[in-house]
């Protein structure tokens, strides 16, 4: 065994640090709690490798997440908001942030939508305060873009992004997302 640390270890602690210096107060759960919040497994080849509890905002825990494929390991961060309230009254859909750009191709994103679930994409679309944080976030922010995934057999919606430690802007932007998905129901 040699001196340096497991990666999953550092990559946690440094989610956990950086999410402390700008100012969210947090506390990481232990495995079992883990596994009773996010569900044994939703796929083979993925699988959630910590959880922080956030404290004061909308959003409840951050996951760090890997997918697996025969290509490698991909990681990304799902900020988890309870909603017990979405417990199959409706069929809940997925919801995608879209960016326009101008040109198409390699032009500058121009403008954002979300489709998906009618209710809250048109929330989201009808909210310029939010559209214009994530216009006004860095091109590398928004790299795999946000999905919004309901899981109402878990209690939970997901909110994914690519993993990358983020900004002050870019979680204040998720945790107004965050307070949309909590009022959907």
């Amino acid at each position: 065994m040699s001196g340096w640390p497991d990666s999953r270890c550092v990559r946690v602690g440094a989610h956990r640090a950086h999410l402390e210096s700008i100012g969210v107060k947090v506390q990481l759960l232990e495995a079992t709690s883990d596994r009773e919040l996010t569900g044994r497994k939703r796929s083979w080849g993925e699988k959630s490798e910590s959880v922080i509890r956030i404290a004061d905002r909308s959003i409840d825990y951050v996951s760090v997440v890997s997918v697996s494929s025969q290509y490698g390991t991909n990681y990304y961060l799902e900020y988890m908001v309870m909603s017990p309230g979405h417990t199959g009254q409706t069929k809940l859909k997925k919801t995608k942030m879209i960016r326009k750009k101008k040109p198409r191709i390699w032009g500058k994103v121009v403008d954002i939508e979300w489709r998906g679930d009618p209710h809250l994409s048109g929330r989201l679309n009808f909210d310029y305060d939010l559209k214009h944080k994530l216009l006004q976030l860095d091109r590398s922010a928004l790299k795999g873009g946000i999905t919004i995934i309901p899981e109402p057999k878990h209690g939970h919606t997901r909110i994914r992004t690519g993993y990358q430690l983020p900004s002050p802007a870019l979680f204040k932007a998720v945790d107004a997302i965050a307070k949309h998905v909590k009022s959907w129901a």
